[in-house]
């Protein structure tokens, strides 16, 4: 079933696609970074064990991949990527919150105790801290706006901050409930950042805003890595290997069967390295992934893979970075989404890993087109419209808030 949905969603994207070729190819051709990443994933199947496994998941790549181009080359990209958040956080969050509340849908239990775990409509307890950053860093960015200046020329603007606020409150639940120290902390940190952004201190001295990605990325860094504390990691309910990731790093690094080219695309936890790893170090589960981004490419492409993924940081930070410099709209939300990338992949692994939140909306940022501000809105409604108009109204207001 998964595969025959997913199989229509990539014809259906390519249609739309083959429509709008000419947006489509100018988008390819700014996005090369991405592109010389995908070409290489693609020729890294050559060396891997199981090629047919390594292929079909390429194929799903590529599908996030055809999603994010048919969100960008909309006539309206801003107009649509706020249409797209509104109606998935709408239905996402309080479905979540339901399910976590009044169904054991929204529920798991832990093999060993029983303990009671809160996944809400995703699948883990961590997929639904990703879903509540995003979709609570996209609130809180429309709420900030609707505060701002601009904010009171918009219609019926008690209405979208009453909205954005009930989805803040059950994001806060949600988080609480999933016991996610990795979504906690990024949703922290974000918060910092997207209202730094707005101080006029940063739009005097642009390079204040170089200093703030560094400090937000250092502090996780620090806390885990080069400074960590044993009292620190009991107080957030955590062990000091981090609930056993560092073995789960030293084991995997053993395994690589190529550090130049790493075991190829998708195909590390698959065959006899996958079983040396249940029956060394989880015993009772089947691992996925290195819960770290930067190993989980490493180990399967290589170091090569690894200077290609720092050149596309590089050249999507630098491409965000100009686009907030010239006051591009949503570039301060697109540094939350790309930085939550960057940050997550500390202690989960999510580049090039198919259907992830926190993948999916780093290619959002680091891909954003040149947007000019008159591009990110739909269509000014009068004050005191007739009978049609009235229902134009109604129909677009949802997508706009």
């Amino acid at each position: 079933m998964d595969r025959t949905v997913f199989t229509a969603l990539l014809i259906l994207g390519s249609i739309v696609l083959v429509n709008r070729w000419q947006i489509v190819i100018k988008t390819l051709q700014r996005s090369w970074p991405l592109a010389f990443f995908l070409l290489y994933c693609l020729v890294s199947i050559a060396w891997s064990d199981f090629p047919d496994i390594a292929f079909k998941r390429f194929i799903r790549e590529l599908g996030n991949w055809v999603m994010i181009l048919v969100l960008w080359t909309d006539p309206q990209p801003l107009a649509a990527l706020t249409t797209l958040m509104a109606r998935t956080s709408y239905l996402l969050i309080p479905l979540s919150v339901l399910f976590v509340k009044y169904y054991t849908i929204g529920r798991d239990y832990g093999f060993w105790v029983g303990e009671t775990m809160y996944i809400g409509v995703t699948e883990d307890k961590n997929t639904l801290g990703m879903i509540c950053v995003l979709f609570g860093v996209t609130s809180l960015w429309r709420l900030l706006n609707l505060v701002a200046k601009d904010g009171h020329n918009t219609h019926n603007r008690g209405r979208h901050l009453t909205v954005q606020c009930t989805i803040l409150a059950l994001v806060v639940f949600l988080l609480v409930k999933a016991d996610s120290v990795t979504s906690i902390s990024c949703a922290v940190l974000l918060t910092f950042v997207l209202v730094s952004l707005r101080c006029r201190m940063f739009a005097r001295r642009r390079f204040l805003v170089h200093l703030l990605v560094l400090v937000i990325i250092a502090i996780p860094l620090l806390a885990l890595f080069i400074a960590p504390s044993p009292d620190a990691f009991q107080a957030v309910g955590r062990t000091a290997t981090l609930t056993d990731r560092t073995v789960i790093w030293a084991w995997v690094i053993k395994l690589v069967p190529n550090e130049w080219l790493g075991a190829g695309y998708s195909s590390f936890w698959l065959g006899e390295r996958l079983n040396i790893m249940i029956s060394n170090v989880t015993h009772t589960w089947v691992p996925n992934q290195a819960h770290n981004g930067y190993l989980e490419v490493f180990i399967n492409l290589g170091w090569v893979g690894v200077g290609l993924l720092g050149l596309l940081i590089l050249w999507g930070y630098f491409t965000i970075i100009a686009a907030w410099r010239q006051k591009r709209p949503a570039s301060d939300l697109m540094l939350a989404y790309f930085l939550y990338g960057l940050i997550s992949n500390i202690s989960e692994a999510s580049f090039f890993r198919n259907l992830v939140p926190a993948w999916l909306f780093f290619l959002i940022a680091i891909t954003m087109p040149t947007v000019k501000r008159g591009q990110s809105y739909l269509p000014v409604i009068p004050c005191k419209p007739n009978r049609s108009a009235a229902a134009v109204f109604e129909r677009t207001a949802f997508d706009t808030i």
